[in-house]
């Protein structure tokens, strides 16, 4: 059983236009809703590749009532969501049919008070007693203390389970002191990081600042590893194009099957790239394209060199 953790989770909405102009009524050809938050999208594409999942987090009021509602079709994922008083977020994606750019609109959240806070970290606790790895995934609501992440890292290590950090900002900082087993920044938060535009020294610096491995995300260019069995960089066979909405966390959710089935890191690395990949080629913004999972696969490639220690 794997865990993924989405403190701020949300109901994706995607609606699609012929052209999105500002200042501009539209008719919208299609509406898609769906669970979402980071985590939860980790969990769906977990989920499909075969694994079980526990989702926990917080959800509130109406818009969380249809997301745990549209959890419960979804084979394989256990829904372990803590109410709160307030309500749960709505995330709306605007695609654009004619260009295929996407324009996102992200609420903030509810505000979670420190009685919920506390229940959700004895609930946490408890959680890990019977999975193999925790994913903590996406921004943090309001109310919650910009160190929340990395306390949550100290308990999953205390309770001896591998733990991946998707986040940013402050949370992130704070998280890597916390040393956690993975980071998986994007090259933009792994610069304010450390302060380095370079990503492979950024990833060695987030390594030294306390992280034991650094996936940096490169976009288009795939993802660069800094481990402490080596380095590698995957690359997909060539740019993709289409709507990039999830493809980080399909990246996540890759790295995490792939170490609970004990995978060598090029195998991971092939994995969250083609992953990735077939979510930037799916139809529906966050899901992926199985097929062209498969077909991508074969195709990453992945250079780099074990380390010497």
């Amino acid at each position: 059983m794997i865990l993924t953790v989405t403190l701020n989770t949300a109901l994706d909405i995607t609606y699609r236009v012929r052209e999105l102009h500002p200042h501009a009524s539209h008719r919208v050809s299609e509406v898609t809703e769906r669970p979402g938050g980071k985590g939860l999208n980790v969990a769906r594409v977990l989920a499909a590749l075969g694994h079980e999942v526990t989702v926990t987090g917080f959800t509130g009021g109406a818009t969380g009532r249809i997301v745990q509602d549209r959890l419960t079709g979804i084979p394989g994922v256990l829904d372990a969501l803590i109410p709160v008083s307030g309500a749960t977020r709505r995330t709306i994606a605007v695609v654009d049919e004619l260009t295929g750019d996407t324009t996102q609109l992200n609420e903030p959240g509810p505000t979670v008070t420190s009685a919920e806070w506390t229940a959700f970290q004895e609930a946490y606790g408890a959680l890990l007693a019977g999975v193999s790895a925790v994913a903590l995934c996406g921004s943090l609501p309001p109310g919650l203390p910009v160190g929340a992440y990395a306390g949550l890292i100290r308990t999953a290590r205390t309770a001896g389970v591998p733990v991946l950090l998707d986040t940013s900002g402050e949370p992130l900082r704070r998280g890597v002191a916390a040393r956690p087993d993975t980071v998986k920044p994007n090259t933009d938060e792994l610069a304010e990081l450390t302060g380095s535009h370079d990503p492979l020294r950024a990833t060695q610096d987030a390594r030294r600042r306390g992280a034991r491995t650094v996936v940096a995300s490169l976009g288009a260019k795939g993802l660069l590893a800094a481990t402490p069995e080596g380095t590698w960089h995957a690359t997909p066979p060539s740019r993709i194009h289409g709507n990039p909405t999830g493809a980080g966390d399909s990246a996540v959710a890759g790295l995490l099957s792939g170490l609970v089935e004990r995978l060598p890191w090029p195998d991971r690395l092939a994995r969250a790239v083609a992953l990735a990949g077939a979510t930037v080629l799916a139809p529906v913004a966050g899901e992926f394209d199985r097929a062209a999972y498969e077909e991508l696969l074969g195709r990453v490639a992945v250079t780099g060199e074990v380390s010497a220690a």
